[in-house]
């Protein structure tokens, strides 16, 4: 259920989203309840993809997905998204009805419409610019209710978002191609689409910056982030991934010094 879940984004975007709280104020009860939101509506989302994906997982033999390999039955992952979707409802709304809502239909809505549909297309983008622009959205009115955050801080978290999709579909692209799969990352290819992303984690990170020129040490942060996106956009495999997670990371830590 772990690696059906795709636990590591999922604790990541949890983990980020939460210290997003906890920079807006958050007392203790609202973080709980963000954390619990965040993460069972990326198992949610985890969960459903590896579902509906299960029969082009088994054409092209992924032995590191268990409901392709049989370690997981059908049934037992619908039980669970089932589940995972009651908590991460009651979870939202917990964060209040706005947090609740805008989680519901921008965070966890866009990850099944991507799931669903908008992986096999040239906007396979969208739903993850939309998810990972919500987050700061979600955070913000959990802990202050009508307050949004800088329009700033919505086009950081996007950009990294679409950045996250583009290395995250890096490993797979042939298999996806063999299957009909021909989204934004395949459209691309496997020698843009690291070049791609490598612009997209610096941009983001140049936005932050700019928007808070004054804070000197922030273009330290945005130095480390263009020479790790530089080295490790061009590693095997999903470390080009991991290394997206560093530079979101990154960029939630300056967030947290401002």
């Amino acid at each position: 259920m772990v690696r059906a879940g795709h636990a590591v984004p999922a604790v990541a975007v949890t983990v980020f989203t939460g210290l997003l709280a906890v920079a807006d104020g958050a007392d203790i009860w609202t973080l709980i309840a963000i954390v619990i939101a965040i993460f069972s509506g990326q198992l949610v989302i985890g969960w459903s993809n590896d579902f509906l994906d299960r029969s082009r997982d088994r054409q092209v033999g992924r032995h590191d997905k268990p409901l392709a390999t049989g370690e997981l039955t059908s049934r037992t992952v619908v039980v669970a998204i089932v589940a995972a979707a009651g908590i991460c409802v009651v979870g939202s709304f917990a964060c209040g009805w706005s947090a609740g809502t805008v989680h519901l239909l921008l965070g966890v809505g866009s990850g099944l419409a991507y799931n669903a549909y908008f992986k096999a297309t040239v906007l396979s983008w969208l739903p993850y610019s939309v998810a990972f622009g919500s987050l700061p959205v979600i955070a913000s009115l959990a802990v202050h209710p009508g307050e949004l955050p800088p329009a700033w801080m919505v086009a950081v978290a996007a950009l990294l978002g679409v950045g996250a999709h583009l290395l995250n579909a890096l490993p797979d692209l042939d298999d996806d191609a063999a299957t009909g799969i021909d989204g934004l990352p395949h459209r691309l290819g496997a020698r843009r689409v690291p070049l791609v992303a490598a612009a997209l984690m610096v941009a983001a990170t140049a936005i932050l910056v700019v928007a808070n020129s004054s804070t000197w040490w922030l273009w330290v942060g945005l130095a480390v982030v263009a020479v790790l996106s530089a080295v490790t956009m061009r590693l095997p495999g999903r470390a080009a991934f991991y290394g997206a997670i560093v530079v979101a990371a990154i960029n939630v830590a300056m967030l947290l010094t401002i």
